[in-house]
């Protein structure tokens, strides 16, 4: 174990290295995936079996066009990465006021977690990134900001990962492209804007998830502070884009957005799309629900 540990170190390094000289459809929609609304426990530790573990998350930073200024991303690559085979790319979105760090703590255990799924036969390999989902021009932070520019400011992230994040990634990695080999998913204000940028741009991503996500994707009820980014009649994907997969998660426990998954759920299903719901007993808004989530989505993505 130490040995293999000691090598996913050395990969560490040399990845780190890499991203610091940086600056900047065969789908098969009969498959079943109706496993997937049980609840799923987080990858216990079993045995490797000789597997690689994977490392930790790497920080790059790119220019943000929309944000006008360097921008960090963390990225973990799969054990024994290779610029001579091609991976498919999880991009995981963040919280309201957190931002790349949030998912890469220890608490949520992606690396673990992949690491436990791949060697039981149960994810593929993977490239995961994390982004930094707060566009705003003026302020690089969002705590102290009124509520509307807080808002915007991550609802133009839309422009910085189709323009710059996923450019950036392609270029500086063995990205396997096409829609197939791409998926986003994302916690809170993160779920929101997975969601936004699915809809907006179904060309790309083969596969979706939120968990948790955020009031303010469809107009909220006398709430002048979330006029909607788009209709609910607009929730669906055209017939050729659409996902592998949708999948939408909740914890039972949640006291910060409540209701809002299930509603976003009634909304996708009421608009004739396929949606694998889950709902975890006892979780809140916070690891709890999000490491289920992952666990399923990276069980099912690219399969």
């Amino acid at each position: 174990m130490k040995n293999l540990l000691k090598a996913a170190s050395i990969l560490s390094v040399a990845v780190l290295s890499a991203c610091a000289t940086v600056s900047s459809d065969g789908d098969d929609p009969s498959k079943d995936y109706a496993w997937a609304q049980a609840t799923v426990e987080a990858a216990e530790p079993g045995n490797l079996s000789g597997i690689t573990p994977y490392g930790k998350f790497q920080r790059c930073t790119y220019f943000s066009r929309t944000a006008g200024r360097d921008t960090n991303l963390n990225v973990l690559l799969p054990p024994n990465y290779s610029k001579d085979k091609q991976y498919p790319v999880v991009y995981i979105l963040h919280g309201y006021t957190d931002d790349e760090t949030w998912m890469a703590r220890d608490v949520v255990g992606i690396p673990q977690m992949l690491t436990q799924l791949y060697a039981d036969g149960k994810a593929k390999e993977m490239i995961v990134v994390l982004t930094y989902n707060f566009t705003n021009k003026e302020h690089a932070r969002v705590n102290g900001l009124d509520i509307m520019t807080a808002i915007k400011g991550y609802d133009d992230f839309i422009d910085d990962m189709v323009t710059d994040v996923m450019p950036f990634v392609e270029k500086t990695f063995s990205v396997k492209k096409g829609r197939k080999n791409a998926a986003i998913t994302g916690f809170s204000m993160g779920g929101r804007e997975s969601m936004f940028i699915a809809f907006r741009h179904p060309e790309l991503f083969g596969y979706v998830g939120a968990v948790a996500p955020a009031p303010g994707l469809v107009p909220v009820p006398n709430s002048p502070m979330h006029p909607g980014q788009m209709k609910p009649e607009e929730m669906k994907f055209p017939a050729e884009y659409t996902p592998k997969f949708f999948l939408l998660s909740a914890g039972g426990n949640d006291n910060a957005v409540r209701n809002t998954p299930s509603d976003y759920r009634k909304i996708l299903t009421d608009n004739g799309m396929d949606v694998i719901w889950s709902l975890t007993p006892g979780t809140g808004h916070d690891p709890s629900s999000v490491k289920p989530h992952l666990n399923k989505f990276f069980q099912i993505v690219f399969q």
